[in-house]
């Protein structure tokens, strides 16, 4: 079961975890940071489900879920809730007002897995996505299952940490991400790399992804921030 999972968690290492679990599980995954960033992804992009922590910053876990289940457009996206409090209220509320499952921190990415599959399963959502691990944006096809690389329908052959910077990057077009976020990507493929070696990934990448690499359009610097992939999905 592919699916596409938002998640919003103010933990950014938290959140990195979440993410690159759900990428490993053949799933696609865009992170928030705060309430309000998880009420306009969801708007935009329909999730098949939401990973909501509770003590999200601006609008907190229970009033993103309140507005989520409010709004026609979107009141039947599955919703499972991070909490770092065990109080039983806390944990009642959170159901009543339309969480489907919720887990006390803290948990093991593992375990974590297990309930998105139970929830996703039991919603039906992702369903009809036919098992597809294929992220796709920008002209590119990413297939973590088969490690295979595809730009504009042709192959590309990619090195471990190359793969995954731009399985990365295709799951969150637009997002752009910091040299130490790609680097992370990369841990367990090239532990001897520095942040300055995201930019050799990068600079490789162009030659193989772009028309021109010294005039890209794909892969894009952002000045002072880090890196992003420009085009959308499809």
């Amino acid at each position: 079961m592919c699916a596409h999972v938002l998640v919003a968690e103010d933990d950014e290492m938290q959140a990195e975890l979440i993410r690159r679990s759900l990428l490993a599980a053949g799933h696609t995954a865009t992170v928030v940071h705060d309430g309000p960033a998880a009420l306009d992804a969801a708007r935009r992009l329909r999730p098949d489900l939401v990973v909501l922590d509770l003590m999200l910053p601006v609008i907190d876990g229970f009033g993103v879920c309140r507005v989520l289940r409010r709004n026609p457009g979107n009141p039947d996206i599955p919703v499972l809730m991070l909490t770092a409090r065990s109080a039983e209220d806390d944990v009642l509320l959170g159901l009543e007002l339309g969480a489907d499952d919720y887990m006390t921190k803290p948990y093991s990415p593992r375990e974590l897995m297990a309930r998105i599959r139970t929830v996703l399963r039991r919603s039906g959502r992702a369903a009809d996505r036919k098992e597809d691990p294929v992220v796709r944006a920008a002209g590119l096809a990413i297939d973590p299952v088969r490690h295979e690389v595809r730009c504009d329908g042709e192959p590309v052959e990619c090195t471990p940490a190359e793969f995954q910077i731009l399985l990365a990057m295709t799951a969150e077009p637009e997002r752009v991400f910091s040299r130490r976020q790609l680097l992370e990507c990369t841990r367990g493929t090239d532990r001897a790399s520095t942040e300055r070696a995201v930019d050799v990934h990068i600079m490789n990448l162009r030659r193989k992804i772009e028309a021109d690499p010294r005039r890209p359009v794909r892969l894009l610097t952002v000045f002072g921030v880090g890196y992003k992939l420009s085009g959308g999905r499809g």
